[in-house]
């Protein structure tokens, strides 16, 4: 299925910081967090509704990739990270994977 662009805005559900959509965003550039309401990037035809928390972070900069997991079904999806991402809260999740290994 195509990718499907939605401007939305939204308050995090994780930190509550309000988020300006731009058809591209589909997580808090704050902290990092997600929501699982898509199949495909767009559709929100996805019924789960879980949280998508950041486990581990892909890739090098400027081309960092988040691996998100949903603590309701358990799906892993990996999304890029945008320019407006908080650094810190990138570096926070790379730094808690190389502690636990």
């Amino acid at each position: 299925m195509a990718f499907i662009r939605r401007i939305e805005s939204f308050s995090c559900v994780n930190c509550g910081t309000p988020v300006i959509g731009d058809g591209y965003t589909n997580h808090c550039p704050k902290c990092l967090w997600s929501r699982h309401v898509d199949n495909d990037p767009g559709d929100r035809a996805n019924i789960c509704f879980g949280m998508m928390r950041p486990i581990r972070i892909e890739g090098s900069s400027p081309s960092y990739r988040i691996v998100h997991h949903c603590s309701s079904c358990g799906v892993e999806r990996i999304v890029d990270a945008a320019k407006d991402d908080d650094p810190d809260a990138l570096y926070a999740i790379i730094a808690d994977v190389e502690r636990a290994t």
